[in-house]
């Protein structure tokens, strides 16, 4: 009888624990206050998809913007329609491919040279030579990404003969166009938007190492800025924008590092002491003087510097000296932001994600941080889905192979960012991309 009775009140106590078993129930997609029927992206490189130093065709099927509006389907949003390269012309401008290791574990890459886009080169009167590609006919395009654009170009009228990436969008010869890309992007009506503008008008001076772009003007900034917003809600559509990441964060200044290379000196040479640069004397932007100094670990190398350079005999002043190694033969200005160029690019930077968080709440609009989401991967690295990231060049697979880029992992991250940042703002719920679907560094 006993026996009986446990058995009644084990087969009670698993019902009633049945009863209270909680329910799990997947969030309702929902538009919230949004609309997402027409979505165009606005943006530079990181917008049209660019990886591996390139513009390929699979590079651009896994750009953030096609990635959102992918998302986006299940809560009322339309076709996006993107500038893809044929399958015939895959490769698009050319790109890198990584084809192994050396001995030391440094990284092999090649270029990819076949089943291009490319159609000439142009030159054009006062500006130089411009790389054209084959034109973009289908229908119209939502995902207006253009590599190379700095916030400064958007209202130059003569911008489409100068960038053969905006020009391969554009009706017409190259030479002939007068569209301005602020007009272009905003022609055909739309409802929502992402805009991520303001990367290159830093990037491009400090990947030049300082000495071959300038940083755009702060006010110059807050003015086209204020003027791109006030255009892309002209009709009251809603969107997103996004800061632009510490760009001295970024693995294309972070993986060849004056530790690593003055090491690699040593172990031929151990009485080698230090690397030389020529550094920028102070961290006024305005003052272009510059002297040889040792180096630091505040100086940041880039990652396209030919170590094997290093040590090479140079003419100099003095006689003939190896190179980087004394201060009659410092490493170029090209291939290190130095210390003081780093803090201007940083004090720039931060003015610049002022402006775009100033006037992205002046018009309501939502704001997701990449400054602080991906300086944050920096220090304490990303688990999601069990995959661990990071921004270590190719390990970390955010990342592509320029290591300015992201590679398809990475935007999908930067994807589900976005998508955040639209939902808490407008209160919609737009499901996440499941990042395990994208792929990081392709391995040999």
């Amino acid at each position: 009888m006993n026996k009986f009775r446990n058995i009644l009140i084990l087969a009670a106590a698993i019902l009633s624990f049945a009863a209270c078993k909680p329910e799990f129930k997947a969030p309702t997609p929902s538009h919230g206050s949004a609309n997402f029927s027409r979505y165009i992206s606005v943006g530079n490189s990181l917008t049209s998809g660019y990886a591996d130093g390139g513009l390929y065709l699979e590079g651009q099927q896994n750009s953030y913007p096609s990635i959102i509006a992918k998302q986006m389907q299940s809560v009322g949003g339309g076709t996006f329609i993107q500038p893809l390269f044929s399958q015939a012309q895959a490769n698009g401008s050319g790109y890198l491919t990584l084809t192994g290791f050396s001995a030391t574990g440094s990284p092999i890459t090649a270029p990819v040279t076949s089943n291009l886009a490319v159609t000439g080169i142009v030159p054009i009167p006062g500006f130089g030579n411009v790389t054209t590609y084959t034109k973009y006919t289908g229908d119209p395009i939502n995902n207006y990404g253009v590599p190379g654009i700095k916030l400064l170009h958007v209202t130059l009228a003569s911008y489409g003969n100068l960038n053969g990436f905006y020009e391969r969008l554009l009706d017409g010869a190259e030479g002939t166009h007068n569209t301005a890309y602020l007009d272009f992007v905003t022609t055909k009506p739309f409802t929502f938007f992402s805009n991520w503008l303001g990367n290159n008008d830093a990037l491009g001076y400090a990947t030049s190492g300082g000495a071959g772009d300038v940083l755009t003007d702060k006010a110059t900034f807050t003015a086209l800025y204020s003027l791109v917003m006030g255009k892309l809600t002209a009709a009251g559509q809603k969107g997103v924008v996004a800061t632009i990441p510490d760009v001295t964060s970024i693995p294309y200044f972070n993986t060849v590092t004056v530790g690593l290379v003055l090491a690699g000196v040593q172990k031929a040479n151990p009485a080698v002491q230090a690397l030389y640069i020529n550094a920028k004397s102070s961290n006024d932007n305005g003052d272009q003087t510059y002297a040889a100094r040792q180096a630091t670990a505040n100086d940041l190398i880039v990652l396209t510097f030919p170590t094997s350079k290093i040590g090479t005999l140079v003419s100099t002043p003095a006689g003939m000296l190896p190179y980087g190694l004394t201060p009659y033969s410092p490493i170029e200005n090209q291939y290190v932001l130095d210390a003081n160029e780093v803090a201007i690019t940083r004090d720039y930077v931060t003015a610049y994600n002022n402006t775009i968080k100033s006037v992205a709440d002046s018009k309501g609009i939502a704001v997701a941080d990449m400054y602080t989401f991906l300086n944050d991967i920096k220090a304490h690295g990303l688990l999601i889905d069990g995959i661990n990231l990071s921004s270590n060049y190719i390990s970390g697979g955010l990342f592509s192979l320029d290591g300015v880029h992201l590679t398809p992992r990475g935007y999908a991250i930067v994807a589900n960012q976005f998508i955040n940042a639209i939902n808490s703002k407008y209160g919609s719920n737009i499901p996440l991309a499941n990042i395990s679907s994208y792929r990081a560094v392709k391995l040999p």
